[in-house]
């Protein structure tokens, strides 16, 4: 199996609208280490690379099916499941979907390992409130 790093990062949402607003204004330049993929938390990360869903991605780089209804015989999940679960993947870059001429999906790992990056938040509700009762 050749392994394909992808490198993600944790970023709340508002934090990452900022960012994002930004890069647009020409404000921020990001690096070229940073990650290109950004979840919203950990437990999101978590949720998308879940046991479960890291064996669905070994079983497809190994087994190479060549539709869903293939994937699916190979997991016992069902087609609706699996279809919900990869569209998710392929919105972060995990996995990319082929459509054939069948209109069938092909589905082929983009990754088999993640480097995550994660920073404390900037500012957070229990930090304000802290500030806030000491300054009284």
């Amino acid at each position: 199996m050749t392994r394909k790093t992808l490198k993600v990062g944790i970023m709340p949402r508002e934090e990452f609208k900022r960012r994002t607003i930004a890069i647009a204004r020409g404000e921020y330049k990001p690096r070229k280490d940073e990650p290109k993929i950004w979840f919203e938390s950990l437990q999101s990360f978590a949720q998308v690379l879940s046991e479960e869903n890291r064996m669905l991605l070994h079983i497809i780089e190994e087994q190479k099916p060549k539709s869903l209804q293939q994937l699916g015989d190979l997991t016992g999940r069902k087609k609706s499941n699996l279809s919900r679960t990869l569209h998710t993947m392929a919105g972060y870059g995990i996995v990319e979907l082929i459509r054939e001429r069948t209109r069938e999906l092909i589905p082929v790992v983009k990754a088999t390992q993640f480097s995550l990056e994660i920073g404390l938040p900037r500012v957070c509700g229990f930090c304000e409130r802290a500030v806030g009762e000491v300054r009284r």
